[in-house]
């Protein structure tokens, strides 16, 4: 029998995303610009996610490892730590079993894998292997230079500093930074755990960045010479919403597409007349704040458009109606077509990183209520660098109050500093399409990677 012309085996890739929406959207964008560059891609995400995904968009290959919660997932834990230390085991032995499983055909045997930062020991076990690796930071590099600084030691907890100051970025107040900085007494396993993605990334052969790299250029400089191939190939949002080179790029590929009411709620209000409210996947209001931004809204003479999980309609004021001409709540929506849609004039947002980049790529003037994690650096980066945005100022209680969101909306609805900041988020998105663009720096990036597996 002939030997196969290994010149037409497809270099391989695996990509390994924690189960969360936040990190699975970006990967799987990631894997899609493989894929148009002809990387074969095998998507690997734990069993529990894997039945609630189901899917992942074709011809990328959808494979598993155990997380030690294969039924529950993360809530069969008595705490993330617990979690995040037994999927540490169980996922090192399983993410091999895979690695060599796939390695008996010299068809599926894996060329590279490109890991979430969150999973140092997958880079433990790629080596192993002696697969190339890349890390894959989801979230921005102020952030991640934060989490690398204390890292190294040079930011320490309890925090003792009024300002922070370090290398290249801006300076930071105390509730500036991650969350975990300041829970750290009460949530001592968080910090660390964040942390923990730079304890040994300078093995990895390659560390990509869910950046563009005009949003950046000082601290990724800064970290080119200590990582030579350190490169930004974001932001990885479906290419419809930027480029518009690929048609049928309209959503990240992992949840069923269902006909969008808000659509044609939306379709018949004026240019930049809706404010939307949405405060992603995770972050969970208590009744008080909800009740504030529920009146807020009531009150405001402005239509609004509210996104409230199922799990959060109990904490909704008794008898807020629903629909009505001027207000719309829904349980989900699809972010992309909304913020693209003409009538949306603002975005009251969590300031998670997907949906940073998408409201930048689009050009919507935010106003930001931060939860926790990373928001609170991205809330003051959307405000004072990259002037697109307001953060809501919050009172003694941490909540933001009815009067305090109604100013805000104000401001960016009603007043000349809502034209000032659109016209900067409109020049971000101009630099986010130029940067995917053939020749961007984004897309020079992502060649010169799937290039080196053929060398």
């Amino acid at each position: 029998m002939e030997k196969k012309n290994i010149a037409t085996r497809r270099a391989h890739c695996l990509v390994l995303a924690y189960p969360a929406y936040g990190h699975i959207n970006p990967m799987l964008q990631l894997s899609k610009l493989l894929l148009r560059e002809g990387v074969r891609v095998t998507f690997v995400t734990t069993i529990f996610y894997a039945n609630i995904v189901q899917k992942v968009p074709p011809p990328i290959t959808l494979e598993t490892i155990s997380d030690g919660f294969d039924e529950v997932g993360y809530t069969g834990a008595a705490s993330l730590k617990e979690y995040t230390e037994k999927f540490c085991e169980v996922g090192s032995l399983t993410f091999a079993e895979l690695l060599e499983k796939l390695g008996r055909s010299e068809d599926d045997r894996v060329d590279c894998v490109i890991y979430d930062s969150f999973f140092p020991w997958a880079l433990d076990v790629a080596k192993r292997f002696g697969i190339v690796s890349a890390s894959y930071l989801t979230q921005n590099m102020t952030v991640n230079s934060i989490y690398y600084h204390a890292q190294m030691g040079k930011l320490q907890v309890p925090l003792k500093q009024d300002e922070i100051s370090l290398p290249t970025l801006p300076k930071l107040q105390p509730q500036d930074l991650p969350t975990f900085f300041l829970t750290y007494e009460k949530q001592p396993f968080l910090l660390p755990f964040l942390m923990d993605q730079f304890s040994n990334i300078d093995k990895a052969d390659w560390i990509l960045c869910n950046t563009l790299y005009d949003m950046d250029k000082e601290i990724v400089d800064g970290f080119k010479e200590i990582w030579p191939k350190f490169r930004c190939i974001g932001p990885n949002i479906p290419s419809f919403f930027l480029d518009e080179q690929y048609e049928e790029d309209q959503d990240y590929g992992v949840t069923e597409l269902k006909r969008d009411e808000c659509i044609e709620w939306l379709d018949d209000k004026p240019k930049d007349s809706v404010v939307y409210v949405s405060f992603g996947s995770i972050a969970s209001f208590e009744k008080e704040q909800m009740e504030e931004i529920a009146c807020c809204l009531k009150e405001c003479s402005h239509y609004f458009l509210w996104v409230v999980r199922k799990s959060e309609e109990a904490n909704l004021p008794k008898g807020f109606e629903k629909k009505t001409e001027k207000g719309f709540v829904v349980t989900w929506c699809s972010q992309l077509k909304v913020l693209a849609h003409e009538a949306i004039g603002c975005f009251v947002t969590h300031c998670g990183w997907n949906s940073t980049l998408e409201t930048l790529c689009l050009g919507v003037p935010t106003i930001a209520i931060p939860f926790w994690s990373d928001q609170s650096t991205n809330a003051k980066l959307m405000e004072d660098v990259w002037k697109m945005g307001i953060r809501a100022p919050f009172d003694e209680k941490k909540v933001v109050r009815r009067e305090a969101l109604k100013h805000c909306i104000r401001e960016i609805m009603e007043n000349e500093k809502g034209n000032e900041l659109k016209n900067n988020a409109n020049q971000w998105r101009t630099l986010a399409v130029k940067a995917v663009k053939s020749g961007g720096s984004s897309h020079k990036n992502i060649l010169e990677f799937v290039n080196s597996f053929f060398h």
